[in-house]
């Protein structure tokens, strides 16, 4: 490889949320493996060009040009077979942040909100802050898989002015497939729910997968779609708010920009469009290595954990750098299982129930880190499974 993922970095003092147990009530010697933001370095040509922007020394209000455009449009048709258009995007500080925005554009106080649990949490938060009801499809989890109960998603969805879908899937590592993706749109379509589908993952899709763009998949769905994207899982930028958000139908985009520019947002940082256009521009190679890279922890796992702690199960995850650990054979209650991961294995993940339905009973680990990393990682789980 050109690039080396072995190299351990101290982030310690840096700032990092991750890296600060202190502030989460964790003990100081815990593994920090939760939040996902990977230990790697962002690929150089993006420090090349954050270093050269940060020489010029102004940092005044800023827009993105044709150029910025150009490298996002060319990522996604290069990567996706997706040709987005200039018109479509509005930049915003994140993901969240976006999402926070679409629901109350598209919906009213007490709509329902659809969402597949377990899930990421902020989805939940985002009907729940915004006054809206929060209906859920739970996933199904059969022989180490998740799937959907379609039956109770066309139930719920028949409640729903909004659908928010997770695609990669986080924590649960499904890259949904057209079949999935199809009837879940068509089920949107019969109902008049909109969606919004947050995309932040899709570079992280593992071999036998494809990512497939919701919005893309079918003219009709692109009428309905709000799509989020961001580099920042990528490439390691989230403490570069930034985020690229596509929307295809002209009256709701211009529903969400009149609902970003009402929360006081105007024009984006200009690292973060730095940081975007150089990744976009010239990452793709780093990437490549990063996603086998990732490959090789993931098969770690799954041959660590039959050897010495059967009880844990590997759920297979098909993209995302995060592994969903079952350990309901284990017997125990959620708050147990939380206090043996951080107090005896001195581990610091997140709490399966955070996700929601179906979480009890699981941890979330981030493996976007060096394998001696991990390897410590896996080697601490002995003492909770012996």
């Amino acid at each position: 490889m050109k690039y080396n993922f072995d190299r351990v970095v101290d982030r310690y003092g840096t700032y990092s949320v991750k890296y600060d147990p202190r502030t989460r009530g964790k003990p100081v010697d815990a593994l920090p493996m939760w939040v996902a933001d990977m230990d790697f370095p962002t690929p150089p040509c993006v420090q090349d060009a954050l270093t050269e922007r940060a020489r010029h020394g102004i940092f005044g209000y800023s827009e993105p040009d044709a150029g910025y455009f150009s490298a996002v449009q060319g990522w996604f048709e290069k990567r996706f077979g997706w040709r987005v258009e200039q018109k479509w995007l509005s930049i915003t500080p994140g993901v969240v942040n976006a999402i926070y925005i679409a629901v109350r554009a598209f919906t009213k106080r007490g709509a329902g909100v659809l969402i597949q649990q377990p899930v990421y949490y902020p989805f939940e938060s985002a009907v729940k802050h915004t006054g809206r009801e929060l209906l859920v499809n739970e996933l199904t989890y059969r022989d180490g898989k998740y799937g959907i109960d379609f039956d109770d998603f066309e139930a719920k969805a028949r409640c729903a002015s909004l659908f928010i879908l997770c695609n990669p899937h986080n924590p649960v590592g499904r890259v949904w497939t057209r079949d999935e993706l199809m009837r879940m749109g068509e089920i949107c379509l019969k109902y008049r729910v909109v969606v919004i589908s947050d995309d932040i993952h899709q570079d992280f899709v593992y071999n036998g997968h494809r990512h497939l763009v919701f919005s893309e998949l079918d003219k009709r769905f692109a009428g309905i779609t709000v799509t989020c994207t961001a580099p920042s899982k990528t490439f390691n930028l989230a403490g570069l708010p930034h985020a690229n958000i596509f929307i295809a139908n002209d009256s709701m985009r211009r529903e969400f920009r009149n609902g970003y520019a009402s929360i006081g947002l105007s024009q984006p940082g200009v690292m973060g469009i730095v940081a975007c256009k150089a990744a976009y521009e010239g990452g793709a190679q780093w990437l490549d290595e990063l996603i086998s890279y990732l490959s090789g922890n993931m098969s770690l796992i799954r041959e660590f954990l039959p050897a010495h702690t059967p009880k844990i199960k590997f759920v297979e995850p098909e993209g995302t750098y995060l592994a969903w650990l079952d350990f309901s054979a284990l017997g125990l209650a959620p708050r147990e299982l939380d206090d043996a991961v951080t107090d005896k294995a001195k581990l610091w993940f997140n709490s399966g129930p955070t996700f929601g339905m179906g979480g009890a009973g699981f941890q979330r680990m981030n493996v976007g880190c060096p394998r001696s990393l991990l390897r410590v990682a896996l080697e601490r789980l002995k003492s909770i499974a012996a």
